[in-house]
């Protein structure tokens, strides 16, 4: 299958065509450590695979390349607290304004409106609404000085499901789940492609003569929810805020004229440039939530190439990286990396994808 091309109408593409096998010790409890030292899988529209290391990413790039990195803050959106003698669990989910937050709340059914709930002794809630369709509840925050500050002294990290299952959020997370160039606090999810990439790295990219161009999407929780229509033309994508700014769009519009390619860091990236780019392959300012879903079939307008970490079967990010390379190419690359012993998902192993 070439790349981007579809299985078929979007009404007869199923949610099975993405299932692979996945033994369960391919999944990373912990990152590469160093960072750059992550394996990184090269995939490329046809010929062998190449099995590297993230430090080698400036050798694999031409100069005149650009990447674009997400710089999206992940904010310690975890809370515990006690509403009386009852334990209340709160992961913050979708902001409203400075104070107030929709959150998926363990022993909800213990809380009311007007109920305030301590989670440490710098920050308290009160429940303001709860949400009749997914039970989410609306906290109004207290606190000394900004709320930011106070998620920093009070929250964890927000780990991927797939590991908060199998152990605890602890202090080393606070460093691992966030890249280095982190500035905008926002997130609820890390930008993990991002996770591989060191002070050193970035000084080796721009030594290469790579560019480098930031843009902004807030990851929201959404970005772990299973496929589960049968029909992948039922599922109900997830929206996120993102914006590139009218420099960040002239400056990748400029790499194009000059011949460079465009080369997202993460889905996050990716999804936001192509909500950003028209059919003629222009990117424009951006400042809005997408809620693109990107499947086989896609026309790719705003990017050239994907780093990307290894992603869940059935997912919505393994289908758009099908859509990016080709349905039985990733299924092949997939299959190699399962061989290989690469890890898999948030704290992962990387893929470098150019069609």
């Amino acid at each position: 299958m070439t790349p981007g091309a579809a299985l078929g109408s979007a009404a007869r593409v199923k949610t099975a065509d993405f299932d692979f096998d996945l033994p369960e010790d391919r999944i990373a409890l912990r990152p590469a450590s160093p960072r750059d030292s992550a394996k990184l899988l090269v995939v490329r529209g046809a010929g062998a695979f190449e099995d590297r290391i993230v430090r080698e990413l400036p050798g694999l790039l031409q100069p005149g390349d650009a990447l674009v990195l997400n710089d999206t803050r992940v904010l310690p959106v975890q809370l515990s607290g006690l509403a009386g003698a009852a334990r209340i669990g709160a992961t913050l989910i979708s902001r409203v304004d400075e104070r107030r937050w929709w959150s998926f709340v363990r022993n909800a059914r213990r809380l009311a409106p007007g109920d305030c709930v301590a989670f440490g002794a710098e920050l308290s809630g009160e429940v303001e609404a709860k949400r009749e369709s997914d039970g989410a509840v609306l906290w109004r925050f207290t606190c000394d000085g900004p709320l930011e500050a106070a998620l920093e002294r009070a929250g964890a990290m927000p780990l991927p499901p797939y590991i908060a299952s199998r152990r605890a959020p602890d202090v080393q997370d606070a460093a691992d789940y966030q890249t280095v160039y982190a500035a905008k606090s926002g997130s609820v999810a890390a930008p993990t492609a991002g996770l591989h990439f060191t002070p050193e790295l970035l000084s080796a990219l721009d030594a290469r003569g790579v560019e480098r161009v930031t843009l902004t999407l807030h990851v929201g929780p959404g970005t772990f929810l299973p496929v589960k229509a049968e029909d992948v033309s039922d599922h109900r994508m997830h929206a996120e805020w993102g914006e590139v700014s009218p420099d960040a769009a002239a400056r990748l519009n400029a790499v194009r004229a000059r011949g460079g390619r465009v080369i997202a860091v993460g889905t996050t990236s990716l999804r936001l440039l192509e909500s950003a780019a028209d059919e003629r392959r222009v990117i424009h300012p951006f400042a809005a939530e997408t809620a693109i879903f990107i499947t086989p079939g896609h026309v790719f307008r705003g990017i050239d190439g994907l780093m990307t970490n290894f992603h869940l079967p059935k997912s919505t990010l393994f289908m758009l990286v099908s859509a990016l390379m080709g349905v039985d190419r990733m299924r092949a690359a997939y299959a190699h990396a399962i061989d290989k012993h690469y890890r898999f998902y948030s704290y992962g192993d990387s893929s470098l994808l150019l069609p």
